[in-house]
């Protein structure tokens, strides 16, 4: 890290801004993830993942340069460990982008709350973090809500599995369940490795991941889909910016609970984009979900505990 950025992450402190750069990257993914969910009907899920992930190289490789730090953040200790987590993560994203396919867009989205959820969980029992009673309530009230979004008065109706349980709903938490392991790794590789690269190299094995996949199946596109595609990366990969500097304006526990402004942009998109409109009980789960997950933040900043922003710059 140059001696620009090591001073730009220790004095620039500007939390109104940070807000403001939090908010604008929550507006481009749910952009992003709103023409991923146009796409989904076209073309494979792999080719998308590949798309969205090699592409968003080039904003990031812009930062590297404008920012003031050369490539040697991109070096790295713990190749595994990045190995293990684009493993996840990339599995992660493949479930999700597939959930958009199956769900409306304020349940696929809802159902991504669930993540900060299963990170406590497994932050309490992998990374023996000290979770009290407040925060584990907190947990089971917010799972709690996914029932209201499950439940036949919800809003999800897709092909079921084994009659029961929706085929989107299974998608979407096991997708959930994934970012929140792959948030407790990047816990682990925060301290000891450079944001960029762990961006970096989860972009990279996330387009190995969709080229490989594409060997199997794909779709020609034409040349609109194609600025479409290469869009939804270009789009992610600016999140990713919009993000990281977020950060280094302001505290991660001030900018945590704007993850949530997502579902304001879902619900607008769903309605004016898809002719989607959420039922009563899909944002009924949706707000004690969210309530949930604030509580958490609130008890983790109390404690001093600093949640990790980075699970939003990686897997989306």
């Amino acid at each position: 890290m140059t001696q620009m950025t090591q001073n730009a992450l220790t004095s620039a402190q500007d939390p109104i801004a940070g807000i403001g750069l939090k908010i604008m990257a929550m507006v481009v993914f749910s952009v992003m993830g709103a023409m991923v969910k146009g796409m989904g009907d076209t073309y494979p899920i792999g080719q998308i993942v590949f798309f969205r992930s090699f592409f968003a190289l080039i904003p990031v490789f812009i930062w590297i340069k404008l920012s003031g730090d050369t490539f040697s953040v991109l070096k790295t200790t713990r190749p595994q460990a990045h190995a293990v987590r684009s493993t996840i993560g990339g599995t992660a994203m493949f479930l999700s982008f597939w959930s958009l396919t199956l769900l409306p867009l304020a349940d696929a989205t809802a159902f991504g709350y669930v993540a900060p959820l299963f990170t406590t969980a497994l932050a309490a029992l992998y990374l023996r973090e000290s979770v009290g009673i407040y925060r584990w309530t907190a947990v089971l009230v917010g799972f709690s809500g996914v029932l209201f979004i499950v439940q036949p008065q919800g809003g999800v109706g897709n092909e079921m599995i084994a009659g029961v349980i929706p085929l989107g709903v299974v998608v979407a938490l096991s997708a959930a369940f994934l970012v929140g392991t792959s948030a407790v790794i990047i816990r682990h590789l925060t301290s000891i490795e450079h944001a960029t690269a762990i961006v970096f190299y989860f972009s990279v094995a996330c387009s190995v991941f969709g080229a490989v996949s594409m060997l199997f199946v794909a779709a020609w596109p034409s040349w609109t889909d194609l600025m479409i595609l290469s869009l939804i990366g270009l789009l992610g990969g600016a999140g990713q910016i919009l993000i990281t500097n977020g950060i280094r304006l302001a505290p991660a526990s001030l900018l945590a609970p704007f993850d949530y402004t997502t579902m304001i942009w879902a619900l607008l998109i769903g309605y004016f984009v898809f002719s989607e409109v959420p039922k009563p009980m899909v944002l009924l789960g949706a707000a004690i979900i969210i309530g949930s997950g604030l509580f958490i933040l609130w008890r983790e900043r109390k404690r001093n505990v600093q949640p990790s922003n980075i699970l939003s710059i990686g897997n989306k």
